[in-house]
């Protein structure tokens, strides 16, 4: 199994869509910002997914290429989008994916990177970019235990119990590095933002993450029920803390 399409095979895009923990206007303005977007400018984004990270970008007019891996999530964007006539997507993966002759001046990502060897990853970014060009990289980070902490400790004894995933995700990137690839102006910058979920809405939103999604029966649905009871119990309520982190970096 290719870990890395594992959101594409068993995650339908409109669950994706409505249960993905969302992005940020303020991130998205200071992007563009950053890289000065306009019509005339060019940006590709790795690993769309949906899109949720590709309307506020494609809003600036300027040419937009998407390298999607899954093949129904490319679909989906090719549906969402469109209306866009700068829109353009492909099926491929960004990692082996031929670009010829193509710059940009942004290229981005939204909860992606990590999923790419930084070896990899960071020198192709590098080398797609025009000289000053910018390279954003966001992703978020949720806290539910600040301020649940009685219902905080009965969600994580379910986990201790139940969570036995057949695969486990040990993605991460050191987004810091980017300046041993010949990136310059390194920043990371926050954005938090709150919830507040239901037992449902809690149990979707867990359920479409990365670790969770090789997870067998019977032991998914056991930790399904602890967690629902555990929140009915506690007025079927429970208060996430989000913080959207954006990662900044200019080629020289």
């Amino acid at each position: 199994m290719d870990f890395r399409k594992i959101f594409d095979s068993s995650v339908s895009p409109e669950e994706f869509d409505q249960w993905r923990t969302c992005y940020c206007d303020a991130c998205f303005a200071d992007v563009i910002e950053h890289a000065e977007l306009c019509a005339g400018k060019s940006a590709l984004e790795i690993g769309p997914g949906t899109g949720q990270a590709a309307e506020p970008i494609l809003k600036t007019a300027c040419s937009y290429l998407a390298v999607e891996l899954g093949e129904n999530f490319t679909e989906a964007m090719r549906e969402k989008f469109s209306a866009y006539d700068h829109f353009q997507i492909v099926n491929a993966d960004f990692e082996r994916y031929d670009f010829g002759n193509q710059k940009f001046d942004l290229i981005y990502s939204a909860a992606t990177m990590q999923w790419i060897p930084e070896e990899i990853g960071f020198p192709k970014v590098y080398d797609l970019l025009k000289s000053g060009g910018s390279f954003a990289m966001m992703s978020t980070a949720t806290d539910y235990k600040s301020g649940n902490e009685d219902l905080y400790a009965k969600i994580q004894a379910a986990y201790d119990q139940y969570f036995h995933p057949e695969t486990q995700y040990t993605c991460k990137l050191a987004y810091d590095h980017v300046t041993h690839y010949g990136f310059t102006e390194f920043e990371r910058r926050e954005y938090p933002q709150t919830r507040v979920y239901n037992a449902n809405e809690f149990i979707s939103w867990t359920m479409i993450q990365a670790p969770h999604l090789t997870w067998r029966e019977p032991a998914k649905s056991k930790f399904i029920e602890g967690v629902r009871d555990a929140i009915m119990n506690f007025g079927n309520q429970i208060n996430l803390c989000d913080t959207v982190i954006l990662y900044l970096a200019r080629k020289p």
